[in-house]
């Protein structure tokens, strides 16, 4: 006796319940590349004496390890990447080892009071701060540095033109806006190949935001790791003479 023929039951496709699964997978992509970029976010801090005043002593900062690290500067700053919201900043100061957890701030003003943190406070104020104090002691890369002098002193106008074909994998592309530009070719997974620019710590559209007159130096980054995703295409470091005298 032949086996009965197993019926087989279709269910009609709910199209509400499609839409939703498109917006959710849509709203997952454009997600991962946000968590990424959050990666290269400055973190400033700011070390203070008991009464408030900054500690004028230059203090090693670092978070996962000593051997990467950041120095404060005469006026208590300093600047780290990469921090995450669980992370532990650490310090030394006056032979004495300090540990202050991050907890999900942005920055931190940390207060010293003889041998123990009194105080410590988020602020908008340095995190507006930018990449201002980050040192490059974090920076493990390679790097061309050029003079500001120099170029005034051939006549160049524009810093763009200034820096054509004087840095090795530097291409301005079709124009000197800085719109086309890439170091070495690279391709970001997120389509934007251009490197990050800062000037005196704060990112900048085009070369030429910055007059060439008031250029120190400039500083070319490859294969950065110290703005993580932000400078994954390289970066272009601009320090002018007023910001070399902070």
């Amino acid at each position: 006796m032949p086996e009965p023929k197993k019926r087989v039951i279709l269910y009609p496709i709910n199209t509400f319940d499609m839409k939703k699964a498109i917006c959710l997978l849509l709203a997952v992509l454009c997600f991962i590349p946000v968590m990424a970029q959050e990666e290269g976010v400055p973190f400033n801090g700011l070390l203070l004496q008991f009464d408030g005043t900054p500690l004028n002593k230059r203090v090693k900062v670092w978070v996962k390890s000593d051997k990467t690290y950041a120095t404060s500067d005469k006026k208590g700053r300093f600047g780290l990447t990469n921090v995450q919201p669980t992370d532990t900043i650490k310090f030394l100061y006056a032979k004495r080892y300090y540990a202050v957890p991050v907890e999900g701030r942005k920055s931190m003003r940390i207060r010293l009071a003889d041998s123990f943190i009194q105080e410590v406070t988020e602020s908008q104020e340095l995190v507006d701060l930018g990449f201002g104090y980050v040192k490059r002691r974090e920076f493990t890369g390679s790097s061309s540095r050029l003079s500001g002098e120099e170029f005034r002193r051939q006549g160049y106008t524009q810093l763009s033109k200034a820096l054509q074909g004087r840095v090795p994998g530097l291409n301005m592309g079709n124009g000197y806006n800085g719109g086309n530009m890439t170091i070495r070719g690279i391709t970001s997974i997120y389509g934007d190949s251009k490197p990050l620019i800062l000037m005196d710590g704060t990112e900048i559209a085009d070369l030429d935001d910055c007059p060439i007159q008031n250029v120190d130096y400039v500083e070319v980054l490859k294969d950065s790791n110290m703005y993580g995703v932000r400078g994954a295409n390289g970066v272009i470091l601009i320090t002018t003479l007023k910001g070399n005298n902070k």
